[in-house]
């Protein structure tokens, strides 16, 4: 089983061009380094209210958009973060390429100017590539506060392109930014191209290779990586500069000169250093002395993990505390609107069986799940996007990278491990921020070890019923959250297990080096962080289980009400399960029921309890006494309610996410093992755990 490479840069950027195929006068790229608020750049210009995160790689993938200013039309082309042209990623590869195409009238580079030196080496790259730039100084705000002062006159002068300071989540200087990329576009300001001063030898290679380019190629940059090696960013039919390039790295190595790769960013970050010593002053000793001293406590060897604990299981308390009011109360509403649905069937004269279809089977079903996943989410993602926005998620990574690091996997995948806490899918598709190949699948076929938000309803229910149940009620859900919290570090562990088990086999490597920049602590926006994360996350996961829901419900229906002989189809198949499900403590409607769940996890538990009581419908509980009555009556203990959770922890992931991972692998072989891993690892589970249990006599 090889692995199945993503979509080149190349590519990717041949869809962008495709996509803007909408006769705009210009098209603006933007680039940057991760986290210097280049989406919010985005956002502020077109609108489109694009994912924003204070942690490095959040944008995995090219946005598209457009706005108006003086009479003109633009059409702006988000790029992937990156520190470099020279790629490490196939996201990366994706903003080189489309640099290197010249597609775009003008590139603006957003840079932090808390941070200029380090972004001072990719604005010297992109000026090889095109003088047609103009340089954002974003969080110009943050730099003030830090004692930073930086003369932009100067820096414009000293690379010859416009530099614009702004502060994008205040709207500071965009207007000004505007300006200055009409001008550039309208090439009203004299391009005066800017070139990297090189050893003298590199110089010399550099023009060799030039003359060996054709024409239309003719630039500094493709030179630059053919004596770097990089031939993906060098077209086709260059064999000739390609033997100019290898011979001189054969004389760099005779002259006993660093690598060329290395003398060439060495170069780089010399020009950039020079430039902001030239260009920046602090005016105090410690910029960051508040963030280090958090950092202190969020990142030390003994607080750092705990402190994590603390605050998830925060959030998971409040989240169970707060989710059964409104959950309820979307519940009766949904009853009274089916009432009404259901009146006026009856006066249309529908058939009785199409009533039962419409209103058990596909509105049942609907309604079951937006009353279910709604409340959760709504509280959830919020809490969850404040840690984000206030600069926590990156600080998990640091934490966790140690042991990430003990499974030769990337650090990186503690992010979408938390991505995945939300929605599995999303999880995978975060999986785009790991630079190499062989740990990118190894996050996304373990992703889903991770439970997601749709399966918090069934283990917090099952757990409080079983476990919290005898507790006081105020306590009830402190305890759920806490075991909630236990299974979430249960969870953890078995990614790790399996993550280190696929990289000494089928995946075997040693994990790459990590670097991740950590970004600083901000105060998060309470009115963006509310509407982003209910309409990008929520609203977003919900609509995808809806989509899945109502033909799930037909199915369901159709099994429940349809006989063979003297049983309906669930039934049958129920009893065809029922050996195996003792074998491993449960029993055939459970496992059916996980089966039915697979468009998505909240139905599992109604249809169990759909079976239980001989319903033609989903059922729902009216509270957890007889959630407690009916599963006791139908020879559940603690050891069924056991692995119960244990496999609703590790099964299959559900068909969004099965789809999201053959998108993203390309591959029906891997997608096939994603399925395959978890599920297996939860039946063994379930068996040692039951076999343990009978062989002491609890069983």
């Amino acid at each position: 089983m090889g692995l199945t490479a993503q979509s080149t840069g190349r590519h990717a950027a041949d869809r962008f061009s495709e996509r803007q195929q909408n006769h705009a006068d210009y098209i603006v790229a933007l680039a940057g380094n991760p986290n210097v608020g280049k989406s919010t750049v985005f956002n502020a210009l077109t609108g489109l209210h694009q994912h924003t995160g204070n942690w490095p790689g959040k944008t995995v993938a090219g946005a598209v958009g457009h706005f108006h200013s003086h009479g003109y039309e633009l059409n702006l082309v988000d790029l992937p973060g990156t520190y470099s042209l020279s790629t490490n990623s196939a996201e990366e590869e994706v903003a080189r390429d489309y640099i290197c195409s010249k597609k775009a009238h003008c590139t603006v580079v957003v840079c932090d100017a808390t941070a200029l030196e380090r972004s001072l080496n990719l604005v010297l790259q992109v000026l090889e590539i095109t003088p047609h730039v103009v340089v954002c100084l974003n969080l110009l705000d943050e730099a003030k506060k830090k004692g930073i002062h930086i003369n932009t006159a100067h820096l414009s002068k000293q690379i010859g392109v416009p530099v614009v300071g702004t502060s994008a989540r205040n709207g500071k200087g965009l207007d000004r930014l505007v300006q200055k990329i009409l001008s550039v576009c309208r090439k009203e300001i004299p391009v005066h191209s800017y070139y990297c001063r090189y050893p003298p030898l590199i110089e010399e290679a550099i023009q060799d290779v030039l003359s060996h380019l054709p024409i239309s190629e003719d630039n500094r940059f493709r030179a630059l990586c053919l004596l770097d090696n990089d031939s993906q960013a060098v077209g086709k039919g260059e064999e000739e500069a390609a033997q100019c390039a290898a011979r001189w790295q054969n004389s760099l190595k005779q002259n006993n000169l660093l690598p060329l790769c290395d003398t060439i960013a060495s170069s780089i970050i010399q020009q950039a250093e020079e430039i902001y010593a030239g260009t920046v002053t602090i005016h105090t000793a410690q910029t960051d002395q508040r963030d280090r001293q958090i950092d202190r406590i969020l990142m030390s060897r003994k607080a750092g993990i705990p402190m994590m604990l603390f605050l998830l299981g925060i959030i998971l308390w409040i989240t169970i505390s707060a989710a059964n009011v409104p959950s309820q109360l979307l519940s009766q509403f949904f009853s009274w609107a089916g009432d009404g649905i259901a009146q006026g069937l009856i006066l249309l004269k529908t058939p009785s069986w199409l009533q039962s279809l419409l209103m058990d089977g596909i509105y049942g079903t609907l309604t079951w799940v937006v009353a279910v996943m709604l409340p959760p989410m709504a509280i959830f993602f919020p809490l969850f996007t404040l840690l984000e926005d206030f600069g926590y998620l990156p600080r998990i990574a640091f934490n966790l990278d140690h042991a990430f690091c003990k499974a030769h996997a990337c650090g990186k995948q503690a992010l979408t491990m938390s991505m995945g806490l939300g929605c599995n899918a999303a999880g995978v598709v975060g999986c785009r921020i790991i630079d190499s190949p062989r740990e990118r699948m190894i996050a996304i076929l373990t992703n889903s070890f991770v439970p997601c938000n749709g399966r918090f309803p069934t283990l917090i229910a099952i757990m409080t019923v079983f476990f919290a149940g005898l507790a006081a009620a105020p306590l009830q859900p402190a305890i759920s959250a806490l075991l909630l919290l236990c299974t979430l570090v249960v969870a953890t562990c078995m990614t790790l297990l399996i993550s280190r088990l696929l990289s000494a086999t089928i995946l075997h490597g040693m994990p790459s080096s990590f670097v991740m920049e950590l970004p600083p602590y901000r105060r998060p926006q309470i009115k963006k962080v509310l509407v982003r994360s209910l309409c990008d996350r929520t609203l977003s996961v919900l609509s995808r289980a809806v989509c899945v829901a109502a033909p799930a419900g037909i199915v369901i229906w159709i099994m429940a009400n349809i006989t063979i002989g003297d049983a309906t189809i669930l039934s049958h198949c129920a009893s065809f399960l029922d050996p195996f499900g003792r074998l491993i403590g449960l029993d055939g409607v459970i496992l059916f029921a996980f089966l039915l769940g697979f468009p998505a996890n909240e139905i599992v538990l109604p249809i169990i309890l759909m079976a239980y009581l001989s319903s033609g419908t989903l059922v729902e509980y009216e509270s957890l006494a007889a959630l407690h009555s009916i599963l006791t009556a139908n020879g559940w203990n603690i050891i069924t309610a056991v692995n119960m959770v244990i496999l609703c922890l590790f099964h299959f992931p559900c068909s969004t996410t099965c789809l999201t991972i053959k998108k993203e692998t390309g591959s029906f072989k891997w997608t096939a093992l994603a399925f395959f891993l978890p599920t297996a690892c939860g039946l063994l589970l379930c068996f040692l755990f039951t076999s343990l249990m009978r062989l002491i006599g609890f069983a």
